[in-house]
C-alpha cells in the first residue's frame, strides 16, 4: 500500500464495513514470513477470535492500523502477495513518479508503467474507448490465496490515488472482477460501483474518459501530507467536499465540454434549479460565482498545458472572440492571456526529488 506514518487506531467507535476476510489474508502474509500477527491484532484492537467469524467485519480505522503496522513489521506493502517484497515507500515512489503529470492520463500510464518495474505478477492496463476509460489488471501469475484481496486493493490503490491527484471523486461506470461475488459482496458497492459484474474475464475499473483530462492538482507538499495518512484512500469513497457547492464545482471541472446553464446543472444534480440557487446561497456561493472560478481554472490550463491558439482558447471557453476573452482573462489575473502563457512556460529551476524515510 502507499507509504504511511499514522499512528495506530484509537479505541473511537466507527461503523464495522471492513470484512474480515480482508484482515484474513493479512494474517496469510504473516504466515508466509513467519511471523506471529498477535501484536499487530492488539495494537489494532482486533480479537483473534472475531477474526474467523464468516460475516464478521472491522472498522476502517482498524483495518488501517492492522494495515499499517503489518506493513511496517513484514517490511512488504505488497502484504505477501507477489514473489519478491515491495519495500516500505514502494508505493510512495509510484506516486512521485506520476505527481508531475500534466493529465490524470499521463498520470495513470506512468503508474502502470512503474508498476511493471516492480511486479512480475501482474500487469496494470489502461484502455479508453467510446468515451469510456477502463483501467484493468491482467494476471501473469496465480495469486492463489491472496487473489481477491490483491485485485480489490491494487484497484483502490488506482482508484484513490487519482482521485486524490485530481482532487474529485471519480464515479465509477462499473467494476468487473475474475472471480464469483465473495461472501460479503455487499461491501462492493461502497467502494467501488454499483454496477458489478463477477466471474468476468479480467478485473477492471471503467469511468467516464473526461476524467483523464483532468490536470493534477497536487504538488510535492501535498503528497508528503497524503503519504503520512495514505490508507483511508484505499479502504474508504474519495470524499471532497460534501456541500452542494463542491458538486456543482466537479461537474463544471468536467473538461470537454460547454458551461451548462443553471437548468441543466440541476437536472444532473436531481435538484430543482430554485434549490440549486437556494442551496448555493445557504452556502455563501453562487452558481456565477463558481462558473467564474472554473472557467478561470480551465482558461490557466488550456494557456498552460496545450498549444491550442489564444482564438481557440476564447471560443473553448464560451467567448465569441478572442479580444473579449482577452479582456476578462486580464480582469480575472491582472495579465493577457499571452503574457500569461509565456510566464508560465518560462524553464524554472528543479531540485532533484529527495525521499525520506517511509516514502
Amino acid at each position: 500500500m502507499l507509504a504511511i506514518a499514522s499512528s495506530p487506531v484509537s479505541r473511537k467507535s466507527g461503523r464495522a464495513l471492513v470484512p474480515t476476510a480482508f484482515v484474513r489474508a493479512i494474517l496469510l502474509a504473516y504466515r508466509k514470513y513467519g511471523v506471529d500477527p498477535g501484536e499487530a491484532l492488539e495494537m489494532a484492537h482486533i480479537s483473534p477470535d472475531a477474526v474467523y467469524e464468516p460475516d464478521g467485519r472491522v472498522t476502517a480505522a482498524q483495518f488501517e492500523a492492522l494495515s499499517w503496522f503489518a506493513m511496517r513489521e513484514l517490511d512488504d506493502e505488497a502484504l505477501g502477495w507477489f514473489s519478491r517484497k515491495l519495500r516500505w515507500g514502494a508505493y510512495g515512489m509510484l506516486c512521485r513518479a506520476s505527481l508531475t503529470s500534466a493529465t490524470l492520463e499521463i498520470a495513470l500510464k506512468r503508474w502502470r508503467r512503474h508498476h511493471h518495474i516492480l511486479v512480475d505478477e501482474v500487469l496494470l492496463d489502461l484502455t479508453v474507448a467510446d468515451g469510456v476509460a477502463c483501467f484493468s489488471i491482467n494476471e501473469r501469475s496465480d495469486l492463489g490465496d491472496y487473489r481477491e484481496f490483491c485485485i480489490v486493493t491494487l484497484l483502490r490503490y488506482v482508484l484513490g490515488f487519482a482521485c486524490w491527484a485530481i482532487d474529485m471523486k471519480i464515479s465509477l461506470s462499473s467494476a468487473d472482477f475474475p472471480f464469483a461475488a465473495p461472501r460479503h459482496s455487499a461491501i462492493y458497492p461502497s467502494i467501488f460501483a454499483k454496477n458489478l459484474n463477477f466471474c468476468a474475464p479480467r478485473a477492471s475499473i471503467s469511468f467516464d474518459a473526461r476524467y483523464l483530462s483532468m490536470p493534477l492538482q497536487r504538488d510535492e507538499n501535498a503528497l508528503n501530507k497524503m503519504l503520512k495518512r495514505a490508507l483511508p484512500l484505499t479502504v474508504l469513497p474519495y470524499r471532497r467536499d460534501e456541500h452542494l457547492s463542491g458538486r456543482v464545482e466537479q461537474v463544471l471541472r468536467m473538461p470537454g465540454g460547454h458551461f451548462p446553464v443553471a437548468e441543466d446543472l440541476a437536472e444532473a444534480l436531481n435538484l430543482s434549479t430554485r434549490s440549486l440557487h437556494r442551496q448555493l446561497q445557504k452556502e455563501g456561493a453562487s452558481l456565477r460565482q463558481l462558473k467564474e472560478s472554473a472557467r478561470i481554472e480551465r482558461a490557466k490550463h488550456l494557456l498552460t498545458r496545450t498549444t491550442q491558439s489564444i482564438k481557440r482558447v476564447a471560443f473553448a471557453l464560451g467567448f465569441g472572440n478572442e479580444k473579449s476573452f482577452s479582456r476578462a482573462f486580464h480582469q480575472w489575473t491582472g495579465e493577457t492571456p499571452s503574457g500569461f502563457r509565456k510566464q508560465a512556460k518560462s524553464p524554472r529551476p528543479q531540485s532533484p526529488p529527495t525521499f525520506g524515510p517511509g516514502e
